[in-house]
């Protein structure tokens, strides 16, 4: 739910936090990160169960080994990086050596789904796809995820790039706060 800036959660009543529905179908998960353009897309990398995401392990190990990798072989030097919610130190420091024409944080967009490709419109429909049949377990996760991702089309994507604008745009109209409901 969205709140004023410095709530916590144990300060707001129980009735106002949204509620994620379960899924009868299968109860653990799997961590997984991709990056997509109009230009394709990469193929998915998932994250060890015990890994921890933290300044250390995202740009030594996600960003430079496996992401931005992928990211070149996808579009050569010709991406945007737009992870808002990756602001630690260690992160912007080696974006800042191993990518071209990087924008500094300070006028990202906040950080929110609202703004992100991926967040807003590819894993909502790629969710819907995978989950169309019974999971048994990680293991038939990992491969369900593997075959809807071969098959996934590009115009899904270039549809979620091509709303990015008209986003960023509704998010200043709403001074940085919720604006979904706007578009």
């Amino acid at each position: 739910m969205y709140a004023p800036l410095g709530s916590q959660k144990r300060q707001i009543s129980a009735e106002r936090l949204l509620r994620r529905p379960t899924r009868s179908t299968f109860s653990k998960s799997v961590m997984v990160s991709v990056a997509v353009s109009l230009l394709g897309t990469t193929k998915l990398m998932f994250i060890e169960p015990s890994v921890k995401i933290n300044g250390a392990y995202y740009p030594d190990i996600l960003l430079d080994q496996h992401l931005l990798p992928a990211i070149r072989s996808v579009a050569g030097d010709f991406f945007t990086y737009n992870a808002p919610a990756h602001r630690a130190g260690d992160t912007v420091e080696f974006l800042s050596r191993n990518t071209p024409d990087l924008i500094s944080p300070l006028p990202w967009p906040p950080d929110s789904p609202d703004l992100n490709h991926v967040d807003y419109e590819v894993w909502g429909v790629f969710q819907q796809r995978v989950y169309r049949s019974r999971i048994r377990d990680v293991d038939h996760l990992k491969q369900r995820l593997i075959e809807e991702w071969r098959c996934f089309h590009q115009n899904i994507t270039d549809g979620a790039v091509g709303q990015w604008r008209v986003r960023l745009r509704a998010c200043v109209r709403a001074y940085g706060g919720h604006f979904e409901h706007k578009l």
